[in-house]
């Protein structure tokens, strides 16, 4: 078992804190790591190698800054199988699943490798006569970046750090208690590829250690992923404290299944994305408002493939739905299983109870449908993230619509159909951000932006793609002329001195 680190400044650094948590293997149920809930003065430490770090790093020349990026790049890829493992080993996720974390880290890389293009200011000449202007964009300072459980590798150094620390930045990243190792392993290989000391750092705590990022007159902005409430009080904290802040939070991500959709082709995106990566992500897909018209039909389908589906270790390259990330999350997901019940759905595939051959102590829970769920039932509603899909029955596509756009969160949204009129207005209509046509886990490649809506994000400008860089910059403009022999003359200036 091992006892794990913080990482300041360069170097792993053990917690003074008297207070440590448990981290699990989901696939054993076996503790695997003590995980330090470091103290107060420890994240001030962190912020102070951070903001040490900043001038000699945003000095740094763009062309120089992604050197480092290209050396990560090509050390994820050389401990691409040691990762995926540690991802699978500490999160759960399925190999293939992992794997998709790490690559996905790799191509949060890659995009912040193109940092010189896109930091690019504009300018023009005579502005106003003879006045020139420039605009520049600059780093910013220290940032923090809050991270969930769910994606170690990608969130906090896919999302985060890369471009936030091409741009010129430095960064204190808060990783998560359940799953803290795979950013503490590709923490040092930055180092390993020529990283300064002190431009990132790596700490584990609780909320309450976690404020401090909130009100410390060093932050400048706090990139958050996590849940609703808590992504709520993060901006609402931060930008109290003037500090810019990006939080995404939960989601009930719905998919509208007309009745021309292709019944077996459809089944099998909506398996993928519903049971994936065990439905912890917030780009899961948790409910289909089908047609009535082939609602028995299609669920029937469904379920035909889930009970196909092998439920075992993380780590065993055959399976292809792994555990959830720990016995309360478990407990958690299966309580919300029970009250849909309750509340009058129809249990049609009923995961609970799953027990793994050898690994009978693990944190299964089997894929779960959920048929005939209305509104106003709450497991419609809420984010229950694990494998479980609840299926709402609809007329039509007006129906359909209205009822996807009634719900509080706007992370993503599917449609499945053949008709290109249909996919067309609900493209334009629908209040989800990320929008998937025929596609279950609409996620767009890293160089947009991850375009949450409504109670799914909170802040002006998203993560990744060009949103990202003016995320993690500042702009400034600069206005400049030079005098002629008839100005030089000139012994009085006009009000806005030239500029109209």
């Amino acid at each position: 078992m091992k006892k794990l680190k913080l990482f300041i400044n360069g170097q792993f650094v053990e917690s003074k804190t008297d207070t440590y948590n448990d981290a699990y293997n989901p696939s054993t149920g076996e503790v695997i790591a003590k995980v330090p809930c470091c103290t107060k003065e420890e994240v001030e430490q962190a912020i102070a190698s951070a903001k040490a770090a900043f001038p000699g790093w945003s000095a740094t020349p763009a062309a120089k800054r992604v050197q480092i990026l290209y050396k990560l790049r090509d050390l994820l890829d050389q401990h691409m199988e040691e990762l995926t493992h540690l991802v699978a080993f500490e999160n759960g996720k399925a190999w293939e699943e992992a794997q998709g974390d790490v690559l996905k880290a790799k191509e949060g890389t890659e995009q912040a490798i193109a940092a010189p293009s896109l930091l690019m200011g504009e300018s023009l000449a005579d502005a106003s006569s003879g006045f020139d202007t420039v605009l520049y964009r600059e780093p910013v300072g220290v940032f923090a970046g809050i991270v969930p459980f769910n994606f170690p590798a990608m969130i906090p150094m896919g999302w985060m750090t890369p471009i936030c620390i091409a741009c010129g930045n430095t960064i204190v990243i808060k990783a998560a208690t359940f799953t803290p190792q795979s950013c503490l392993r590709i923490a040092e290989l930055y180092k390993e590829a020529g990283l300064p000391n002190g431009v990132i750092n790596v700490v584990t705590c609780s909320r309450n250690e976690a404020e401090i990022f909130l009100a410390h007159p060093d932050i400048k902005g706090v990139s958050f992923v996590g849940s609703t409430a808590v992504g709520l009080h993060v901006y609402q904290n931060a930008a109290k404290n003037g500090k810019r802040v990006q939080a995404l939070c939960e989601a009930k991500n719905h998919a509208l299944v007309l009745e021309d959709a292709p019944i077996s082709r459809t089944a099998a995106g909506i398996i993928n994305a519903s049971f994936g990566c065990a439905g912890e992500r917030c780009m899961a897909l948790p409910v289909i408002a089908v047609q009535e018209s082939i609602a028995d039909k299609l669920v029937a389908a469904i379920v035909e493939k889930a009970k196909q589906i092998k439920v075992g270790p993380a780590y065993d390259k055959t399976t292809v739905l792994g555990p959830v990330v720990n016995e309360g999350h478990k407990n958690f997901v299966e309580n919300w299983i029970q009250k849909g019940i309750d509340e009058g759905a129809k249990a049609v595939l009923d995961g609970r109870g799953v027990k793994v051959p050898g690994f009978e102590k693990g944190f299964y829970i089997g894929p779960t449908i959920l048929d005939h769920v209305k509104p106003g039932m709450t497991v419609g509603d809420n984010e229950v993230f694990g494998p479980v899909l609840c299926v709402k029955r609809v007329k039509d596509f007006k129906e359909g619509l209205a009822l996807m756009n009634a719900n509080p969160f706007a992370n993503g949204s599917v449609i499945f159909t053949q008709n290109g009129y249909y996919a067309r207005q609900f493209a334009r209509y629908t209040d989800g951000g990320m929008v998937g046509i025929n596609v279950g886990i609409p996620v767009p490649i890293g160089m947009f932006p991850f375009t949450g809506h409504k109670r799914s994000f909170f802040g002006d400008l998203h993560c990744l793609g060009k949103d990202g860089y003016r995320f993690y910059t500042e702009t400034k403009a600069v206005t400049s002329r030079w005098f002629d022999e008839e100005e030089l003359k000139k012994e009085k200036v006009s009000t806005w001195d030239g500029t109209i």
